[in-house]
């Protein structure tokens, strides 16, 4: 991309930049994690828990967040998608070389840096797990500037664990702490069984030194942020992504509106001292 085109897309951030599915990696049944090369320029290097909008030619275009790892940007973007509707399933299914339009990235980042010198608690419910994969690279990257750091993820059933692969390498490792579990006993599985919010009770946690990220469906949220304020941790030191319907990405449509809030434009990543009163109310 020349500097008048890099100009012309910072000056429209509706306007789509043209990648390429350069790679595919199948996550479980329903999910896939796909590597986009830019064709012309890169975007814009994300922060952990941004978010991109990514388009298909006459299908549509969604939000995603980025699940990549933060110190390894060369101008790809790894978005991990799951098949739940008529855009995320041809994203889901679209081949190598296939051309997406991306727009971002948008939206507010996990504050690890606020993290540092405390105990570091992650708690990703599903697919939750893909936009806080950044937030565990960055902190292993470099990891003595924090204390305990624990990863407790959940899902249905083992099956659909979002990278296996990296999750059996990250429970391997002395320096922190990992703990999964399903929802309902399976053939074949002796780890843990229950919500994510039985492991978080047990969880050691000095409530002056901890900073908590929670990712997940606003139930799990809900419950492990009470789980959590009764060990004493301050709502201020809970920080969490938000999902709503989020059509442009910059705050101009409204459809993402959760009270005072625009999630893409405010969010996604907020605390838990603003955004929890506001998951109480039924009608927002």
């Amino acid at each position: 991309m020349s500097r008048t085109e890099r100009a012309a897309a910072d000056a429209h951030p509706m306007l789509p930049v043209p990648y390429q599915v350069a790679d595919r990696a199948a996550e479980t049944r329903d999910c896939v994690t796909l590597r986009l090369a830019p064709t012309r320029g890169p975007l814009a290097p994300f922060q952990p828990g941004q978010f991109t909008m990514l388009a298909l030619p006459g299908v549509g275009e969604i939000a995603i967040s980025v699940s990549g790892d933060p110190a390894h940007q060369d101008g790809t973007l790894s978005q991990t998608i799951r098949a739940v509707g008529a855009v995320s399933r041809a994203l889901h299914d679209a081949p190598v070389g296939t051309l997406v339009g991306v727009r971002g990235p948008f939206g507010t980042s996990w504050d690890l840096g606020c993290a540092a010198g405390r105990d570091l608690v992650i708690v990703a419910g599903g697919v939750g797990l893909a936009p806080l994969r950044p937030v565990l690279l960055g902190a292993l990257a470099g990891r003595p500037a924090y204390r305990r750091v624990s990863l407790i993820a959940g899902a249905r059933t083992p099956a659909e664990f979002l990278f296996r692969g990296e999750l059996a390498a990250w429970s391997a490792r002395a320096d922190v702490d990992v703990e999964l579990t399903v929802d309902q006993p399976a053939a074949g599985w002796d780890g843990q069984v229950g919500f994510v919010t039985e492991p978080l009770a047990r969880l050691p946690a000095d409530p002056a030194r901890s900073t908590v990220f929670l990712c997940g469906p606003e139930p799990m949220i809900r419950f492990s942020a009470q789980v959590l304020l009764r060990k004493g941790i301050p709502a201020g030191d809970i920080q969490l992504s938000l999902e709503r319907s989020m059509k442009c990405g910059i705050g101009l449509c409204g459809h993402c509106q959760l009270g005072p809030l625009l999630v893409c434009r405010d969010g996604p990543v907020v605390s838990y001292a603003l955004a929890g009163p506001l998951l109480t109310i039924r009608e927002l």
